[in-house]
């Protein structure tokens, strides 16, 4: 009777891994079809992003700049920061969103001067905090499992609320204006949990404007022609 018994037990055992097996697949389709289900049955969805970045300039050098002996090198340092937004999303089909993501970014970028009657290096330092306006279309593949990737370019609108384009003692500062329009593009990849998508993100952005405010009085600032804003960000999102 012993090896009747044994032979159920195996039976039964092996039927109920093979179903847990078989379950795992089935319940990551299930997060992505249902998710791509309710995604199917509204017009909007939101979230939360949560972003670091590495923020610099693209720095072209003023036309007389050969002329004057006293500064040879600029040279734009990268700087980290970060960001807090709030994700709203169109839904236009399956695969393309309208997505637009209001976010307060603090970003810190720094230019490096050698000058040729000092040892010294200086270091001007402009320290910025930005309202972000970026509409991004955003286009998602079909799933792979739980799995979506996606590609996204659009454009981005910035108000610098710490601007110093209106400082008066300004000697040894580099004036910047508040406003700002970027070309940004970015990949990321959605992970379909049974509560949320988790989706993280890579984003590159180009600011279009020289955001330079020229002022030959200003030593450091003199030798310049145009100062456009570049950042680096690597983001999280939580989207329901």
């Amino acid at each position: 009777m012993a090896a009747p018994v044994s032979r159920h037990l195996y039976l039964v055992v092996s039927l109920q891994i093979g179903g847990l097996l078989l379950a795992v697949p089935a319940a990551a389709q299930y997060n992505v079809y249902g998710h791509t289900l309710k995604y199917e049955a509204r017009n909007f969805h939101f979230g939360i992003a949560l972003g670091l970045n590495f923020s610099n300039y693209k720095v072209t050098m003023d036309s007389l700049y050969l002329e004057q002996g006293e500064i040879t090198v600029t040279s734009p340092l990268t700087s980290p920061g970060f960001s807090l937004g709030i994700i709203s999303s169109l839904h236009l089909s399956n695969s393309f969103e309208l997505r637009f993501i209001p976010d307060l970014a603090f970003a810190d970028r720094s230019l490096l001067y050698q000058l040729t009657s000092a040892d010294s290096t200086p270091t001007k330092r402009i320290e910025s905090v930005y309202l972000e306006f970026p509409f991004n279309i955003k286009y998602r593949s079909k799933p792979y499992r739980d799995f979506r990737l996606y590609v996204l370019s659009g454009l981005k609108y910035s108000i610098d609320m710490q601007s110093n384009a209106t400082a008066r003692l300004a000697e040894n500062l580099i004036k910047v204006y508040k406003h700002d329009i970027a070309f940004e593009y970015g990949v990321g990849g959605e992970f379909h949990l049974p509560l949320v998508t988790v989706a993280p993100e890579i984003k590159v952005s180009y600011g279009l404007t020289n955001i330079l405010k020229p002022d030959p009085n200003l030593i450091y600032a003199r030798v310049l022609e145009r100062l456009r804003a570049r950042t680096f960000m690597i983001a999280i999102h939580f989207e329901g």
